[in-house]
């Protein structure tokens, strides 16, 4: 498949990102450059370093060789990123054949991003585990304790939650409560306990802190569904240049 029949501005985005990685050989023709595979074991090796061992591969002109490199490749590297190449794909790239290796390094591209995430996701949490959690499979958010719960009930029965932490005045009370302090008219106030107030604080971070990781994660798959589209729209690519050529070649055995 010719480079022209991909997305342009997705393959100046690659290439910019293949640009920005400090490689071992002149960057030429990328379908060459790529072909041993040494180049795509770099590429990890500069996001991840402990995952690849570049003495593993060697630079090939054989076919036999690069095979060997990318077989290597895909059992002991991109296999920790949850990718693999087709055996068909491999053969094509070490043919040097135009558009294979851009087909290979988008979603390679993505699994290194995907893995970054996750990693940053990770650190994120570290020294703040996470409290009670509801059953949400994606995201999670902290379900209320008991003693919130009444916490919130008492709060809304005296008003707590108004202006001036006033309470209402019941009717025929003829004594002092303990814990009241009497205003002008002698109108009674209720102010909230330190503990109190501190466990508010407290419960209000907490549910914070979890919202901001949803948010996170729902930017992290919404960035997911759009690499899957545009992975889907290459694939589609694919599939319609290969009828093409099933087309063409039928018509060359008429």
């Amino acid at each position: 498949m010719a480079n022209g029949e991909l997305d342009e501005e997705s393959l100046n985005d690659l290439y910019s990102w293949v640009d920005a990685i400090p490689l071992s050989r002149p960057k030429r023709n990328i379908a060459r450059d790529f072909s041993d595979g040494v180049l795509v074991a770099e590429v990890v090796k500069f996001y991840f370093p402990k995952i690849v061992e570049m003495h593993n591969y060697a630079p090939a002109n054989s076919t036999q060789q690069k095979l060997s490199n990318w077989g290597h490749l895909n059992r002991k590297v991109l296999s920790k990123l949850n990718f693999s190449i087709p055996e068909d794909m491999v053969r094509k790239i070490a043919q040097c054949t135009p558009g294979m290796v851009e087909l290979v390094l988008i979603p390679l591209r993505q699994k290194i991003e995907e893995k970054q995430k996750q990693a940053k996701m990770s650190s994120s949490y570290q020294g703040h585990p996470p409290t009670a959690v509801g059953s949400c499979s994606l995201c999670s958010f902290p379900s209320p304790l008991p003693q919130e719960l009444g916490m919130r009930s008492t709060l809304e029965e005296n008003n707590y939650l108004d202006t001036g932490f006033t309470s209402k005045p019941k009717p025929n009370s003829t004594q002092d409560s303990p814990g009241l302090e009497r205003g002008p008219k002698g109108h009674q106030s209720y102010t909230v306990p330190l503990q109190t107030d501190a466990n508010l604080r407290l419960h209000l971070a907490e549910r914070e802190q979890a919202l901001l990781a949803s948010q996170e994660m729902v930017q992290i798959l919404q960035m997911k569904v759009r690499r899957l589209e545009h992975l889907l729209h290459l694939k589609n690519v694919r599939i319609d240049d290969l009828t093409r050529r099933l087309q063409q070649a039928e018509q060359r055995r008429k």
